[in-house]
């Protein structure tokens, strides 16, 4: 009997074994499993094509505008585009991004947000500028085939944008993030577009919209006012420049009769028309090419907006452009919204919003974006 139980012990205590062991070898698999999982998310942050999720169509309300029916008004491209024609009537509302791989996560949630808050989302035509390169890409990478996969029904047009030149004119800033090229598209979106777009609103990719667009693209811009964008006179304006640019007179005097305030470049309403007239392109390059010989700022391509428009631009809401939520440009500390109403919040720092919720470091208002976010993950769940 005293035998028996010693088995009976002995074989309880092996399968216990065999049940544990087996166990851990499940455990270890799942492990690099996810292991794995985990690479190919990372990897994909560089390596395209990425998988976006399909976003809901969204429809004209009843009292929206017709922007068909004014045949002088379109301009046929190649008929390779998923759009073939392009409206350029000015019941339409253009809007002008840039595509870049680093940032196209945050492109696809700022689009979907636009469409969603519009009560006129098929009068919405996107301008997109992409580098050369990836223009010229023909594989499931290319940025046509990526919107398009989200976005079928959406009217849009593909500019390639000549990096590798704008790239002579760039001088290193305090971020590499803002020495990219395509940082600086916005300055050459008048010779880019069509020369029928005579007005757009400019986006950045780090944002998203809680308000019609409309209402923004329709802001006046009165007398000779080259662009439209919120104004916050209470920054210092003088640390946008280095003691060099204040030291001499010849350049500060640039400011001269000028109530100069700082102003984002992430959200302008533009006057094409205006511009292309003014030539300020030109201008812009012009500070650029002193900047390369005597440094005169440190912060990207928004210096140059200032030096050539600040104090000449028209008002906008500060409620469409709640600023600074990626926190600074060191830090990249998490910030609050700015008092007042909000129309459109924008993640301008060092912090994406993207990065700090795949980093499970998330920011407060982080989870206001997270809605809008197309990127499918590996839990997600195909219809």
């Amino acid at each position: 009997m005293m035998l028996k139980q010693v088995l009976l012990q002995f074989l309880l205590l092996l399968l216990l074994f065999l049940f544990v062991s087996s166990f851990t070898t499940t455990i270890t698999v799942v492990a690099a499993v996810t292991t794995t999982t985990s690479t190919s998310i990372l990897n994909s942050e560089t390596n395209l094509p990425r998988q976006f999720r399909e976003a809901p169509e969204f429809y004209n309300s009843p009292n929206c505008p017709s922007i068909t029916n004014d045949d002088v008004n379109v301009i046929d491209f190649e008929e390779n585009e998923k759009n073939s024609t392009i409206i350029c009537s000015e019941k339409a509302v253009h809007v002008a991004m840039t595509l870049d791989a680093a940032y196209l996560r945050g492109s696809m949630a700022a689009i979907l947000s636009v469409l969603q808050h519009s009560s006129c989302p098929q009068n919405i035509i996107f301008h997109f500028i992409v580098s050369v390169s990836a223009a010229a890409s023909t594989t499931a990478s290319h940025p046509r085939a990526i919107i398009s996969s989200s976005f079928p029904y959406l009217k849009f047009h593909i500019y390639p944008f000549n990096d590798s030149a704008a790239a002579g004119f760039i001088s290193t800033s305090i971020r590499s993030a803002l020495d990219c090229p395509l940082n600086y598209a916005r300055s050459y979106l008048p010779a880019l577009l069509p020369t029928c777009v005579r007005k757009v609103v400019y986006l950045d990719s780090d944002l998203v919209l809680v308000d019609d667009i409309a209402h923004l693209a329709a802001t006046p811009l009165p007398g000779a006012a080259v662009l439209a964008a919120p104004e916050y006179c209470n920054a210092n304006f003088t640390a946008y420049f280095t003691p060099t640019f204040w030291s001499n007179p010849s350049l500060s005097v640039t400011f001269a009769n000028r109530k100069a305030c700082y102003f984002n470049t992430g959200v302008m309403v533009i006057d094409l028309a205006r511009w292309r007239d003014g030539g300020y392109t030109t201008e812009i390059e012009e500070w650029m090419e002193l900047q390369k010989r005597m440094r005169i700022y440190e912060l990207g391509s928004l210096p140059p907006f200032l030096l050539v428009f600040a104090g000449n631009i028209a008002p906008v809401d500060h409620r469409w452009n709640q600023h600074g939520l990626g926190g600074d440009n060191f830090r990249g500390l998490c910030r609050d919204l700015h008092p007042g109403p909000v129309s459109l919040l924008h993640w301008s720092g060092k912090g994406k919003p993207w990065v700090r919720l795949d980093s499970n470091r998330p920011c407060p208002l982080d989870a206001l974006w997270a809605p809008y976010d197309l990127l499918k993950t590996p839990y997600s769940f195909e219809s």
